[in-house]
């Protein structure tokens, strides 16, 4: 695992109140946040929020090294574990609600008209493309999460989803632009993805998405392909295995886009590639048993380039619309992905 070392510049009720020195914490993703809020409560004696990174250097991109981050403090923090440091930009090109000062506890704030907390609310993640906030109930955990403008409500697409298989997706307890309130997600992540699930959730899309066919409720990919039989539908758009549970519940569903479903198919056999021949045979006999004159293998081949284009041109899409100091992130992305697209043209 790399290690990540932590800088926070801390503002307080009071304004700027300086940094800390470089602290270990216990996980190596930038955008994971809670382990950082954890350390600061412990030196600094009171609650804070990630608002977002500053600076990252070394590691590898989106794990580990030194990263700074602004960090909010939700009351008057011990000052004895502060050095004196220039304060954070207090503004720039497209830096979104959540990365702002009173952003995080304002999507809280909003949360608890919806719910009654047990305790406090947990800042999981944030960065450029969302802030997730795990909030206790005395029914289990919900999850708030916002999202950048660029991105489609959640919310609604679950909605649409869940009119056909419920059990699919997470309840939405309540939403509101930019951002949406789920139930919890039962099981764990689906990282190291067995055939038994590709069995039990891929059959289970393909007939939503036959439902959804039609009229398009959302934009369009940019990256149109011959249809081979099979309509236009809901795509997900990052239908890769991180984003579901093994309870077969699929999550984070804000790249969703309309398009061909080739699109999510070769996106999940991009990231279980030794799955790659059950993943097609399951998902083309799921599309013959809706659509018999539809040619799914076929359509197979165009896609594994398309998806690799649609997903250039939104990683693009992030670089445009969020701010300079974590373009870090997805810098080399777009082209990783066109060549990726490259290579499969050339061999």
């Amino acid at each position: 695992m790399t290690e990540r070392t932590i800088i926070a510049l801390v503002s307080a009720p009071s304004g700027f109140a300086g940094r800390t020195a470089p602290i270990p914490v216990g996980t190596p993703h930038w955008n994971h946040v809670e382990p950082v809020n954890e350390v600061l409560r412990e030196l600094l004696g009171v609650e804070t929020s990630v608002l977002r990174l500053v600076s990252a250097v070394g590691g590898v991109v989106t794990d580990g090294g030194v990263v700074t981050y602004h960090v909010e403090a939700h009351g008057e923090p011990d000052r004895t574990h502060l050095a004196p440091a220039d304060e954070p930009e207090p503004d720039a090109e497209h830096r979104l609600p959540y990365a702002r000062l009173g952003g995080p506890a304002e999507l809280v704030a909003w949360a608890d008209t919806v719910v009654t907390r047990t305790g406090p609310a947990a800042q999981v993640r944030t960065w450029n493309l969302s802030s997730v906030h795990r909030l206790p109930t005395a029914d289990g955990p919900v999850w708030l999460k916002a999202v950048p403008p660029f991105f489609a409500d959640e919310g609604a697409v679950i909605e649409m989803v869940a009119a056909h298989d419920p059990a699919l997706v997470p309840e939405v307890l309540a939403r509101a632009p930019g951002r949406v309130l789920l139930s919890h997600a039962e099981g764990g992540n689906c990282r190291h993805l067995t055939a038994e699930v590709v069995e039990r959730v891929v059959p289970r899309w393909v007939a939503v998405q036959n439902a959804l066919a039609g009229e398009p409720r959302l934009p369009s990919s940019v990256v149109p392909m011959p249809s081979f039989g099979l309509p236009d539908t809901l795509v997900h758009g990052d239908f890769h295995p991180g984003n579901w549970r093994d309870s077969g519940v699929v999550i984070d569903w804000s790249d969703a886009v309309w398009g061909h479903p080739g699109l999510d198919v070769c996106r999940l056999m991009s990231f279980a590639p030794a799955l790659s021949d059950v993943i097609s045979r399951v998902w083309s006999e799921a599309w013959l048993s809706h659509r018999p004159d539809s040619r799914p293998l076929e359509a197979l081949d165009a896609a594994r380039r398309a998806s690799h284009l649609h997903t250039a041109v939104r990683y693009q899409e992030f670089l445009d619309n969020i701010e300079s100091s974590e373009r870090i992130y997805h810098r080399d992305d777009p082209a990783n992905e066109l060549r990726a697209a490259l290579r499969l043209v050339t061999g």
